[in-house]
């Protein structure tokens, strides 16, 4: 019988012996393998954590202790030893088990991670609240691949340090985020990695200071401390944790359970901060996966339906073909992405400019700032950055960017419904949180052409931030050899004629509006659609015109109703006094969960079909032109 199978929760594990948890660690790998290479997920990463989850919760007396994870994808052996092995299966599926840490869905995840570099934060705030509470449990931060490079994590440090009790941080380091490590931090780590010496000869001196006859042991522990100052700045230059208060241990080998078990059991017991440094590799267990990381950082699974090759590529790669054309013509364009080389379609463009392509890590708060920088200093910088991951920036964009009126084209991808990664991916709040920025154009392609005319008109037609949007689907129609033409800020487009009701849609909606056009059920409604592919500023001058022509209009966004697109639409038309009637269509003040992206879109009304359906309504209680 598989060892597995006999653990429905940590407490089983907590009784395994050392042979029985090395067997367990191989099952839980292979479980992963199995259940990802069908139904897709992440990969190469929660392969290399597996003994390390398998060692804290052999030590570690959860859920009374606590686990915070960070970058949730390291989770997926969490999740299996505690309590969901056998829905395992429904990882990212529709209802099923959450690809990240989820509050809700089980005791054992104290914290939700989606976004990187949170955990070191949020056990600090665990472990002050223990103690205020005058509790005994437990808080250990496991933190790693490439969150380091988040200044959040130093933030949290920063206050650790000083914590007068037990607190850990586990810092996994297998020298890679999605793309390599990049930065000062990972030569840093690098460094410690190559000097394993220094820990072994601190703890020697210790030793010897005890035993020593005839000397007062604290004037000798003083002078030995003193000693260990210069051996920690000799052998490994910075120290940075144990600058900040907090002991350092390591590094110790991920995947030797003897090492990381004694390990575990002697911080345990500590009345002080404390980082483990653990050494792991991506992809262990799967030995393609080992060799090639990268390429198995995410697997998108089996489909047992027929794939249909899309009319267009998607909109990443087109996005990375367009950067890499704009470049060749002016010199001055550059790139900055947030450790995201490979899921923004950057990777050509790296290799062809290299000395003009940055990539700031997992700290998007300083890629913004970092290319206000190379703004002011007469660069045209494209940041590529997820829609998600740009809500973390949101005071340097207006602070920095904005204020200064300076040029920077950001490049939102996976503007909309994601799909399996859920609500912390899902990039439905940036027409509503750039809205409120003044002098931010904000833009939204209906298809891959106009995608390259909207770069290059932010990059040459405006003299301040300049942010387009788009899904993670497929382009719809681009012509590579096609050439750039600027737009006017704020000019919308008539894609369809129409008589009955004005329908404004924004981005990926526009195609879906037009099928919904030729939908049967119509009721002989003839809508008038515009592609109103600038959110801001609007067209007055279209509006205008709506305004005398249609009773009702009617919005359309991949993004939250909640100060979105149609509620700027609405505004602007109750401020001319219009006394019709407005529809909007989009996403309900709420969080959308994981699922496969068309079943969400239908859900929330947003496919051909529904809203084929909505315009029925509309026809059906007789709306017309005025």
């Amino acid at each position: 019988m598989k060892i597995l199978n006999q653990v429905d929760s940590p407490s089983d594990l907590r009784r395994l012996n050392r042979d029985e948890l090395g067997r367990l660690s191989n099952e839980v790998s292979q479980h992963i393998i199995n259940v990802v290479e069908e139904k897709g997920g992440h990969f190469s990463s929660p392969l290399g954590v597996v003994d390390l989850t398998v060692a804290l919760h052999k030590v570690f007396d959860t859920p009374r202790d606590l686990l915070v994870w960070d970058v949730g994808h390291q989770c997926y052996a969490h999740k299996i030893l505690t309590g969901r092995r056998d829905n395992f299966d429904t990882l990212r599926q529709d209802n099923g088990v959450s690809g990240f840490c989820k509050r809700d869905e089980s005791e054992f995840d104290v914290f939700g991670a989606g976004h990187a570099s949170t955990s070191v934060s949020a056990a600090v705030g665990m472990a002050r609240a223990r103690d205020l509470k005058k509790e005994k449990h437990k808080v250990v931060a496991i933190i790693g691949d490439g969150a380091m490079t988040g200044g959040l994590a130093y933030e949290g440090l920063n206050n650790a340090g000083v914590l007068p009790s037990q607190f850990l941080v586990v810092l996994n380091d297998n020298r890679m985020s999605i793309s390599p490590t990049v930065g000062a931090l990972s030569r840093y780590l690098t460094k410690v990695v190559t000097n394993p010496l220094y820990n072994r000869v601190r703890d020697k001196i210790w030793e010897l200071t005890a035993v020593l006859p005839g000397v007062s042991k604290t004037v000798v522990r003083r002078m030995a401390h003193s000693i260990q100052e210069g051996l920690k700045h000799f052998l490994v230059p910075g120290m940075i944790f144990e600058e900040l208060g907090i002991r350092y241990i390591g590094p110790i080998d991920g995947h030797n359970m003897d090492e990381m078990l004694e390990t575990f059991k002697n911080l345990k017991k500590a009345k002080y901060p404390a980082v483990v440094h653990v050494l792991t590799r991506k992809g262990i267990g799967k030995e393609k996966a080992e060799a090639d990381p990268l390429k198995y950082y995410s697997l998108s699974g089996n489909s047992n339906g027929q794939q249909l090759t899309p009319p267009a590529p998607g909109y990443s790669e087109t996005f990375g073909t367009i950067a890499c054309q704009l470049a060749e013509d002016d010199k001055d364009v550059v790139a900055v992405v947030a450790a995201m080389r490979e899921g923004t379609g950057l990777v050509p463009f790296a290799k062809k400019f290299p000395d003009r392509f940055f990539d700031s890590g997992i700290a998007e708060g300083h890629a913004v700032t970092f290319a206000a920088g190379l703004s002011a200093s007469g660069l045209k910088p494209i940041v590529a950055i997820y829609s998600t991951f740009l809500q973390r920036s949101y005071d340097m964009i207006l602070h920095d960017v904005a204020l200064q009126e300076l040029p920077v084209l950001f490049c939102l991808d996976r503007g909309g419904v994601v799909g399996p990664d859920g609500p912390t991916h899902h990039g439905v709040f940036d027409l509503s949180f750039l809205r409120s920025i003044p002098r931010m154009v904000i833009a939204a392609p209906k298809d891959g052409n106009e995608l390259r005319d909207l770069m290059y008109t932010g990059l040459n037609g405006w003299k301040g931030p300049f942010a387009v949007r788009y899904p993670k689907t497929s382009s719809i129609l681009f012509d590579n050899a096609k050439a750039p033409r600027q737009l006017k800020v704020g000019s919308w487009e008539v894609v369809k004629e129409g008589s009955d009701v004005a329908v404004l849609a924004v981005g990926s909606m526009v195609q879906e509006v037009l099928l919904a056009s030729e939908h049967p059920d119509l009721n002989g409604l003839a809508p008038k659609i515009v592609n109103a592919r600038f959110v801001k500023p609007l067209d007055e001058e279209m509006l205008d015109e709506i305004k005398d022509q249609f009773s009702t209009v009617v919005t359309i966004e991949e993004g939250s109703l909640e100060g979105g697109f149609g509620t700027a639409v609405l505004t602007a038309l109750t401020d001319r006094g219009f006394d019709g009637s407005v529809e909007r269509l989009g996403i309900p003040d709420q969080f959308v969960e994981h699922g496969e992206r068309t079943r969400l879109l239908k859900e929330l009304g947003l496919t051909s079909d529904k809203i084929a359906e909505s315009l029925s309504r509309l026809a059906l209680s007789g709306v017309g032109v005025r």
